[in-house]
C-alpha cells in the first residue's frame, strides 16, 4: 500500500483536537479495510528515521516487549502494575485505545496529560518535513507517529522501564524499533490471517521477530510444534508456559480468581486476581516471569499480591454493573469469542435473558464469531456498527443472528444500542439479565463512553 508523499506545511498545534486531527491526516493501517495483518512490503525504515531524529530515545530505558494474538494488552497492564509496585517509574505503550488516543501512552498506569500529548505531537509535526526529507518523501503513518511520541516522551520523563505492546504481529511492527530486554509472546491464534496453509507457523514467525538474541523470551504459547520457531530466533533463555512456569492452582472466588503460580525463580501462592476469565491467570503467570527476567531474581510474594489486588483491565471482561449484569469485552477473533462463552458459563449464573450488543470489524467470519459467543435461540442480539471504516454493517450481523434463532434488532450506533437496551427497552427483564457488549475493542470503547454518560462508570 503506497503512502501519501506530501506533507502539509508545519503549523501550530495548540489543542488536543488539533493534535488528533494532525495524526488523523496520516495513514492509519488499523482503520484501513483489508490491510490489517498484511506484512508484505512493511519495513522499519521510517521508524529508524523517526527515532534517529529524536535522538534514539528508545535506548534510554529497558523495554519489556509484548506480542500475542490474545491477552497482550492484559499482560502489558499486569507487567506495568508489577513494575510500579516495585517503586519504578514505568512507561506503558498500548494499542488500540478504548475511548481516546491519549490512553495509549501512560506513566505508572495514568494516561499522558493532554497538554503533554499536544506538546509531543506538535514537536513531531514540526519535525515532519525533516523526517520526509530523510525518507525520500514518505510520510510516517499514524501508528509510527504515536509510537515515536511514546518512546520520546518516556525518555523525557525518565522512566526506569517501559512496557511496549505490539500493534500487529511483531517483526515489522513499528514498536519493534526497540531492543527488548525481555520479550513476551502470550499465544498464537487465528486473527489477521486467511487461516489457510500453515498459518500458525507463519504467525509465530512474525511474532517471534520481537526477540532480542541472547535475551529472555517468556512464551505463553504451549503448542510443541511451534517451539522450534520460537527457539530459532536466539532468545536465551526461552521460558515456556506449562514447561518452565505456570498456574498450579486457580480457585474461583468472589469477583475474581485466587491463583498460585510457579516460576523459574520462585513460587507465588494466594494471589487474588480481581478479574474474570481463567485465561487471565495464564497472563498473570507470563507477567510475573517477565518481571523476574527483567530483574533476574525472584519477586517478593507480598509485593506481587499487593500489585495484583489493585489490578483493573478496562474492556477485558469488565463488569460495569451487577443486577442486571453489564459486561464489556473486546473479544475480536474466534478464540476470544470462545473465551467469552467459557467465562460466562464457568463464572456467572445467568437466570434471566441474555442481551448481546455486537459490533464486529472486517476480517472475521460473522457466523463463527456469533457461534463462538454462544448466541442461541431465546437470546436477544442488538446488532450495531462500530465507528470504523473496517466495521461490518450491523445488518450482516443481524442476518446471522436470526439464522441462529435469536431475537434481533438493528441499532447502528453502539452508544444508542447500549442506551436503548439499558434504559428504554421494556423487555429488559431485570436483575437476572445479562447485557454483553462485545465484538471489538472499538465497540467496547464506544460503549464505555456511553456507560460513563449513564453514570455506570
Amino acid at each position: 500500500m503506497s503512502r501519501q508523499r506530501r506533507a502539509r506545511p508545519p503549523r501550530a498545534i495548540t489543542t488536543l483536537e488539533e493534535a488528533v486531527a494532525y495524526l488523523d491526516e496520516h495513514t492509519d493501517l488499523e482503520q484501513t479495510p483489508g490491510v490489517a495483518g498484511h506484512v508484505a512490503g512493511l519495513s522499519l525504515d521510517t521508524m529508524h528515521v523517526l527515532t534517529e531524529v529524536l535522538g534514539n530515545p528508545e535506548q534510554a530505558y529497558p523495554v519489556v516487549h509484548i506480542s500475542g494474538t490474545n491477552g497482550k494488552g492484559s499482560t502489558a497492564r499486569m507487567v506495568s502494575v508489577l513494575l510500579a509496585a516495585h517503586s519504578l517509574s514505568v512507561g506503558t505503550y498500548a494499542s488500540p485505545h478504548l475511548e481516546h488516543v491519549i490512553e495509549r501512552i501512560g506513566w505508572n498506569l495514568t494516561p499522558i496529560d493532554p497538554d503533554e500529548f499536544v506538546r509531543v505531537v506538535a514537536e513531531l509535526a514540526a519535525l515532519e518535513p525533516l523526517i520526509m526529507e530523510e525518507t525520500g518523501g514518505v510520510r510516517p503513518s499514524h501508528f509510527e507517529l504515536l509510537t515515536a511520541a511514546a518512546l520520546g516522551w518516556f525518555a523525557e520523563v525518565a522512566v526506569e522501564a517501559a512496557v511496549v505492546e505490539v500493534g500487529m504481529l511483531g517483526r515489522y511492527d513499528a514498536t519493534n524499533i526497540v531492543e527488548a530486554q525481555v520479550a513476551v509472546i502470550t499465544n498464537v491464534g487465528r486473527d489477521h490471517t486467511d487461516g489457510e496453509g500453515d498459518w500458525r507457523r507463519r504467525i509465530a514467525e512474525e511474532k517471534v521477530g520481537i526477540v532480542t538474541p541472547g535475551r529472555p523470551l517468556v512464551l505463553g504459547e504451549t503448542d510443541p510444534d511451534l517451539l522450534p520457531v520460537f527457539e530459532a530466533e536466539g532468545a536465551a533463555p526461552v521460558w515456556v508456559r506449562e514447561r518452565d512456569f505456570g498456574v498450579e492452582q486457580d480457585k474461583l472466588g468472589l469477583g475474581g480468581h485466587l491463583v498460585s503460580v510457579i516460576t523459574p525463580k520462585g513460587r507465588y501462592d494466594d494471589i487474588f486476581l480481581p478479574v474474570h476469565g481463567a485465561y487471565q491467570a495464564d497472563n498473570a503467570a507470563c507477567a510475573i516471569v517477565a518481571v523476574e527476567a527483567l530483574f533476574d531474581r525472584a519477586l517478593d510474594p507480598d509485593v506481587v499480591r499487593a500489585a495484583f489486588a489493585e489490578l483493573k483491565l478496562p474492556g477485558r471482561f469488565e463488569v460495569v454493573h451487577r443486577a442486571p449484569l453489564l459486561v464489556l469485552d473486546g473479544a475480536h477473533n474466534p478464540d476470544g469469542a470462545a473465551t467469552v462463552a467459557e467465562t460466562l458459563d464457568e463464572e456467572f449464573e445467568i437466570g434471566g435473558r441474555r442481551h448481546w450488543i455486537v459490533g464486529l470489524l472486517q476480517g472475521r467470519d460473522v457466523t463463527e464469531m456469533l457461534k463462538g459467543f454462544g448466541v442461541r435461540p431465546g437470546d436477544r442480539v442488538v446488532a450495531t456498527t462500530p465507528d470504523s471504516p473496517r466495521a461490518v454493517p450491523a445488518a450482516e450481523v443481524a442476518d446471522v443472528a436470526r439464522l441462529l434463532g435469536a431475537d434481533v434488532e438493528v441499532i447502528p450506533s453502539v452508544g444508542d444500542a447500549l442506551q436503548h437496551v439499558w434504559t428504554a427497552a421494556p423487555d429488559l427483564a431485570g436483575e437476572a439479565d445479562l447485557v454483553m457488549v462485545t465484538g471489538s475493542l472499538r465497540t467496547v470503547g464506544e460503549a464505555r463512553s456511553t456507560a460513563r454518560r449513564l453514570s455506570l462508570l
